[in-house]
């Protein structure tokens, strides 16, 4: 996938992620402070904007870099700067490639994974959006002719696990036991973007 086709689906797959908005606001409402909302409706369109205005021929790297920092300065949650420091991260890990293939994605994955991990002080069974991410990734990886849509299906998987799970970061971990139960806000997030880019991919491969 080239720059402008790159954009055209992160273009489309936002506006997928911000029609999920209540959904996400819900669900952390019922674990959290509810903001989550706010964020990715914040957050898509400050991206959205930034991508509308860059130059023609820029990098894929470039691409994300912009999405980073604009979905960071969005909104001064914990999320935001989650998600801005993982776009930066993946930005790195793609360099001066001319397009994103499959590989590239993957690489782009794991390092948006790792930075989270990192600045969250989080891992896989926390009870956050690692929950769905990482298995998404591993899933991707495993299954070369359909990465996408078994990556989507893992995902689904996922979230739904995390309704098992004790949240152990941010406030919801405030909740404790009482967090079992529940479906993970940021999990499902991830989950819906997914979703986004599987319908962006085909209306910009059609």
């Amino acid at each position: 996938m080239r720059t402008h086709e790159l954009i055209r689906t992160i273009d489309a797959a936002l506006a997928h992620l911000e029609g999920c908005a209540d959904e996400l606001r819900d669900l952390d409402a019922a674990l959290g402070d509810g903001d989550l909302g706010i964020t990715v409706t914040s957050g898509c369109r400050a991206v959205r904007d930034a991508l509308g205005e860059l130059a023609d021929g820029v990098l894929p790297a470039q691409v994300l870099k912009t999405a980073g920092g604009a979905f960071a300065r969005a909104n001064p949650s914990t999320m935001a700067a989650l998600v801005g420091g993982a776009l930066l991260a993946a930005a790195r890990e793609l360099g001066d490639a001319a397009e994103l293939d499959r590989d590239a994605a993957l690489a782009v994955g794991r390092a948006a994974a790792e930075s989270i991990s990192t600045r969250g002080k989080a891992q896989v069974g926390d009870k956050t959006i690692l929950d769905a991410l990482v298995p998404s990734l591993d899933a991707m990886a495993a299954a070369p002719d359909a990465p996408l849509a078994s990556g989507i299906e893992a995902a689904r998987e996922a979230v739904e696990r995390t309704r098992s799970l004790q949240s152990m970061r941010g406030r919801a971990s405030w909740l404790g036991e009482r967090s079992k139960g529940l479906q993970d806000p940021g999990a499902t997030a991830y989950l819906r973007l997914l979703e986004g880019l599987d319908e962006a991919s085909k209306g910009v491969t059609k």
